[in-house]
C-alpha cells in the first residue's frame, strides 16, 4: 500500500483544569464541555488518531502504520494543551526508570508557548539547589513553593523539558507539547485538588523522590531559538535533541519536504495547503499531518506551523 500524507482527528482529554479555546478557537471535535489536551499526533495505548483523509479514511493512525508495515513503537506524541487552571507539579522518569517501573518510555518534552494570559507563569525546575531529604519534607509540608522556579511567560517562549525536572504549566496558558510517547507523570502536588470522584487525586513521592533533579534548570529558556530567513519565510529551531527536533515556520510562500525520517506539520494559524502526487491536503487551524518518510510534497500558503522530526 501506498504511503500518502495523512490528515488526522485528534483525541481529546476533559482533565479538569482544562479550558474550551481548542474547541472554540481551533475547531477541535470533542465531545465533552472541558477539552484540556488535544493530541495532534498520537499512536499510544491511551489514544490514537483517526485518518480524516484518503483510501485509510476511517481507520486509526495505529492501523495505517500497521498496514504500511512499521509495527514498531512509534517515538513522539504532540499535544495542544488548555489551560485554564494550573496543571499539578510532576516530574517524568527517564528511559531506564520509566521501562523498568512503568513499561514504556521516559519523557523528555519541549513547550512552545502558543497564548497565554498577562501575567501567566509556569514552574521549571528550582530556584536554588536542594537536597532529597530537603525536597521530601517540603513535599510534605506543602512548603515546595518556597523552592520553585517560577517564570512569567509570553508568547512564542519556549521550554526544553528535560526527563526529571519539575514543571508545573500555569493558569492562562496554552502550548504546543512535543514529547517522548509516553503517558507517565509523577504528579509532586496538586494543591489539594478533587478529582472527578470527589476525592484528592493520588500523589506519587516516592517516584518522584527517586527521579527529580533537584536543581535549578541548565538548559536557556524564553525567546530563544536561531530564526532564519527563507524564500519561504522564517523558521526558528524549537528544540534539537535524540529525541525529537522541532521548528517554527512562519510560512508565506512554498516549500518541498521529501525526508527520508515522518515529519508532522501541526498548523497553529492561517491556510496550508499540502500537495502530494496523488491528492490535495487543505489545512487551516488545528490541524494535524503526518507526513510519512521518503514522501515528496509541496506545503505552501500562509500560516505559523509547528515542523517536528524524530
Amino acid at each position: 500500500m501506498k504511503k500518502y500524507p495523512l490528515l488526522l482527528s485528534p483525541v481529546t482529554k476533559d482533565y479538569l483544569w482544562g479550558g474550551d479555546r481548542l474547541k472554540t478557537e481551533y475547531g477541535i471535535p470533542c465531545p465533552t464541555d472541558i477539552c484540556a489536551e488535544g493530541w495532534m499526533l498520537a499512536c499510544h495505548a491511551d489514544g490514537t488518531n483517526t485518518v480524516l483523509n484518503g483510501e485509510l479514511k476511517g481507520k486509526s493512525f495505529k492501523e495505517a502504520l500497521s498496514l504500511w508495515g512499521n509495527n514498531e513503537d512509534f517515538p513522539i506524541l504532540i499535544k495542544l494543551i488548555d489551560a485554564k487552571d494550573k496543571l499539578s507539579v510532576q516530574v517524568h522518569p527517564e528511559d531506564e526508570y520509566a521501562y523498568k517501573n512503568e513499561g514504556e518510555p521516559g519523557k523528555t518534552e519541549m513547550w512552545y508557548i502558543v497564548d497565554c494570559d498577562e501575567g501567566a507563569e509556569l514552574i521549571y525546575g528550582f530556584k536554588r539547589e536542594v537536597d532529597k531529604d530537603e525536597f521530601e519534607k517540603r513535599i510534605r509540608e506543602n512548603t515546595l513553593d518556597e523552592v520553585v522556579n517560577y517564570v512569567p511567560v509570553k508568547k512564542g517562549d519556549v521550554f526544553f523539558i528535560a526527563a526529571g525536572t519539575l514543571h508545573a504549566i500555569g493558569k492562562g496558558i496554552l502550548i504546543a507539547e512535543i514529547q517522548q510517547n509516553s503517558n507517565t507523570t509523577y504528579r509532586v502536588s496538586d494543591y489539594g485538588r478533587l478529582g472527578a470522584d470527589g476525592k484528592p487525586r493520588a500523589l506519587h513521592i516516592e517516584k518522584a523522590l527517586d527521579v527529580t533533579r533537584t536543581v535549578p534548570p541548565t538548559v536557556p529558556y524564553g525567546a530563544v531559538g536561531e530564526v532564519s530567513e527563507h524564500s519561504f519565510g522564517k523558521v526558528r529551531s524549537l528544540a534539537d535533541c535524540e529525541y525529537f527536533k522541532v521548528k517554527a515556520i512562519s510560512l508565506d510562500g512554498g516549500f518541498g519536504i521529501n525526508s527520508p525520517e515522518f515529519v508532522s506539520l501541526l498548523i497553529l494559524d492561517g491556510k496550508v495547503s499540502v500537495k502530494y502526487e496523488e491528492g490535495l491536503i487543505e489545512a487551516g487551524k488545528g490541524d494535524s499531518i503526518y507526513i510519512p518518510e521518503n514522501c515528496s510534497v509541496m506545503v505552501s500558503g500562509k500560516g505559523e506551523i509547528i515542523y517536528s522530526v524524530k
